[in-house]
């Protein structure tokens, strides 16, 4: 279970800038691995999903919000799952 005390307050601001992404309208299994996908499948879903990430004009604000919220899942501002792991490992070292 997430830790909810991580998340931002819940004002309408603070998540404003969702509405403005690249992804909004796009099925999430671009950004969310079904269950037991690995290898080449994985890449090539992750691959398109930061191409997606690539143009958006509010990346780096996703991003923020992932690393905040240390989201467990799916590709949110550019970085996967893995990706974001490491960021929080070496903060924390």
């Amino acid at each position: 279970m997430p830790n909810l005390k991580r998340l931002p307050m819940p004002l309408i601001e603070v998540y404003e800038w969702q509405h403005e992404g690249a992804c909004v309208g796009l099925d999430s299994a671009v950004f969310f691995s079904p269950d037991a996908e690995r290898g080449a499948a994985k890449q090539m879903r992750e691959q398109g999903a930061k191409a997606v990430c690539a143009s958006c004009p509010v990346i780096d604000s996703c991003r923020e919000h992932a690393l905040a919220a240390r989201e467990p899942y799916g590709v949110w501002g550019g970085l996967t799952v893995d990706e974001r792991e490491q960021l929080w490992r070496s903060h924390a070292s």
